[in-house]
């Protein structure tokens, strides 16, 4: 039994839904210009937990056939026989049912909407249309991981607002540099599966350097937010010192690729700079949190 529900928890990718919440929680601080109620913080946490949840089974299921072939996801409970695929898709559809209502009847209607319109994205959008199709894949299906501070923000206001935009493009620029290294780490994998993500139809120097042009565009709109939210100085230094330490980062990827594509090199250190961007986000929203509390 214990083991079942492990193979379910699996499912739902919980590692990603970790990382969406991180930037729910500062979102709403932001919104409500200091701290909501717990009742309503948590029914948003929750709200959002079975969204994704939702959407993450659903693309285990669409993309079970993907998932068998590559090393990275080949231990996946619907490839090993754990889950059967008709259970899983009963699992993802009464996660995504429950996810609305709860939104509807403990948020508010415009944060339901918002949540369906991010499923919708990820498992249409992304999974069903663009993932197999097209190399710019990650950058329109990033939509969906862009929602939550859309869903966050509207929870306490109802509404949304040019910051709540201005935090929207943080994350969709944020996405392809994001995860483009890991794709580059696992080109192999997708190239076997015919999934055209950027890394595998063009070479390392082409990733990093578009890589550096979503990173800046990521930046500006972190420094976008510093006046159209009432940010402090503080929020103003913290924020481009992120920045510049992130896209140094970008920056050193796309030296290493040229080094590596002129027999001077080897690795090109994606990993570091995947790891870099999710402490990016992190700090920046942590940032973000703190900067409403600060009496400036």
């Amino acid at each position: 039994m214990r083991e079942r529900v492990g193979a379910y928890v699996a499912l739902t990718k919980p590692r990603i839904i970790e990382l969406l919440l991180v930037t729910t929680v500062p979102t709403m601080f932001l919104a409500q210009g200091g701290l909501p109620g717990l009742g309503l913080i948590l029914a948003t946490l929750v709200g959002g937990t079975l969204a994704a949840a939702s959407a993450n089974v659903y693309n285990c299921y669409l993309d079970r056939d993907i998932d068998e072939v590559m090393n990275r996801t080949k231990r996946r409970p619907l490839v090993t026989g754990e889950i059967t695929p008709r259970a899983a898709l009963v699992f993802a559809t009464v996660l995504g049912v429950v996810s609305l209502v709860w939104f509807a009847l403990l948020v508010n209607v415009v944060s339901a909407w918002l949540t369906f319109g991010a499923i919708a994205i990820y498992v249409v959008g992304y999974t069903m249309i663009l993932k197999r199709r097209t190399p710019q894949n990650i950058v329109w299906g990033g939509i969906a991981g862009c929602m939550p501070v859309l869903i966050g923000w509207s929870a306490v206001t109802g509404s949304l607002s040019w910051a709540a935009l201005a935090l929207f493009l943080v994350i969709f620029f944020w996405t392809p540099p994001h995860y483009w290294p890991l794709s580059m780490k696992f080109k192999r994998d997708y190239a076997n599966a015919g999934v055209p993500m950027l890394p595998v139809v063009a070479d390392d120097s082409r990733v990093a350097r578009e890589m550096i042009l979503y990173g800046v565009a990521m930046v500006a709109s972190s420094l976008a937010l510093w006046p159209l939210a009432g940010m402090t100085w503080v929020y103003g230094v913290v924020a481009t010192a992120l920045g510049a330490w992130f896209l140094s980062s970008c920056v050193t990827m796309l030296r290493r690729a040229r080094d590596k594509a002129d027999g001077k090199g080897g690795k090109v250190g994606e990993m570091k700079v995947f790891h870099a961007s999710i402490t990016y986000l992190t700090l920046l929203f942590v940032a973000v949190a703190v900067d409403v509390f600060l009496p400036l």
